[in-house]
């Protein structure tokens, strides 16, 4: 089994602002595994908030070659054990090789990924149409641009229920918003409250990650249901979660792919938490890996290619918050 390492520099659309950054590029990685005539794709961004980078990312995947070389024809989850504790604190780079031999396996088994796991894929939600923090006349533009079923709206800035009053005079689409880790608690449980007239319906990540005092607080009193995402990286976060939020929003690149994401979203479907899979902006390399595990989830994030000015690759395709997906086995991506 080959290893191909592929940097790209990913152009968005707009300037995109969270509450503790703004950025017009997104560095990424494509990993492609190459077996017997058939290729595998795998995806993750960089992230300065995780201290990721594609350098460091491609300087631990090169040193494991060797290993990868000689672990053809393994199961997934047997293939991620190994290559786990080869990559104790690179989950990044660990997710785009998961999603890339989750991949290539099912294409060599002649088969959807969905279709290898078993999902059925006919009551898939809807994604979202991310709006980034912007002036409110950018952002209104931003959504009259993309005329779209549900809109997550990125807060966090002092005049967050202006922001959402005046989008909602423009649209009668659902809104979910994000605060980034920019509220504190009395704040969110404040805010919760207007939100909810303006037809809000979650809200995701409005505290630090680890003020777990002021999750239960917001969990006992906010008026509308609160994911996790920044307290939710990977799978022992599940239950620390467990009557803190309502939901948790898994990343594939904070976990380590899609074969830790399952479990956690098996797990919190058994605590009776929502759930969720959101994007890190990633092209549709990553993306057509998040689409085969709609069947599990309540709610979806995978907006990453309709940010960006120019995709690098092939998949599922998006029309109107629908996911369509690709006649080719596997995820379904061939690279431009």
């Amino acid at each position: 089994m080959q290893l191909i390492l592929r940097p790209y520099i990913l152009k968005l659309k707009h300037t995109f602002t969270i509450s503790r950054e703004s950025r017009d590029e997104q560095p990424s990685l494509i990993v492609e595994l190459k077996e017997d005539g058939h290729s595998g794709f795998g995806e993750a961004t960089s992230n300065p908030y995780y201290n990721v980078t594609i350098k460091g990312m491609m300087n631990e995947l090169k040193q494991l070659e060797p290993l990868i070389a000689d672990s053809s024809g393994m199961a997934p989850e047997e293939f991620w054990e190994k290559m786990a504790s080869q990559l104790p604190n690179n989950k990044f780079a660990l997710c785009a090789l998961d999603l890339a031999y989750n991949d290539l396996y099912a294409r060599i088994e002649g088969k959807k990924l969905y279709e290898l796991w078993d999902y059925d894929t006919s009551h898939n939600p809807l994604t979202d149409y991310t709006i980034g923090i912007d002036s409110i006349e950018k952002m209104v533009f931003k959504m009259k641009e993309l005329d779209w079923p549900i809109y997550k709206i990125k807060l966090g800035s002092k005049h967050d229920i202006a922001i959402v009053q005046e989008l909602r005079k423009h649209t009668d689409a659902i809104f979910r918003v994000d605060a980034n880790c920019g509220w504190t608690a009395d704040e969110t449980i404040t805010n919760a409250k207007a939100l909810k007239e303006l037809g809000v319906e979650f809200i995701e990540q409005p505290l630090p990650a680890d003020d777990w005092e002021g999750h239960k607080k917001v969990f006992n009193e906010s008026v509308l249901p609160i994911i996790a995402d920044e307290s939710c990286q990977v799978e022992a976060d599940v239950e620390k979660c467990y009557q803190h939020f309502h939901g948790i929003n898994v990343k594939l690149t904070k976990c380590g792919g899609v074969t830790p994401a399952r479990r956690m979203l098996v797990k919190a479907r058994q605590l009776e938490m929502k759930t969720m899979v959101g994007c890190m902006t990633e092209s549709t390399v990553g993306i057509s890996a998040i689409a085969h595990l709609l069947p599990l989830l309540d709610y979806v994030d995978m907006d990453g290619p309709l940010l960006l000015a120019e995709d690098i690759a092939t998949g599922i395709r998006i029309e109107n918050g629908k996911i369509l997906y690709s006649d080719l086995n596997g995820t379904g991506v061939t690279l431009l």
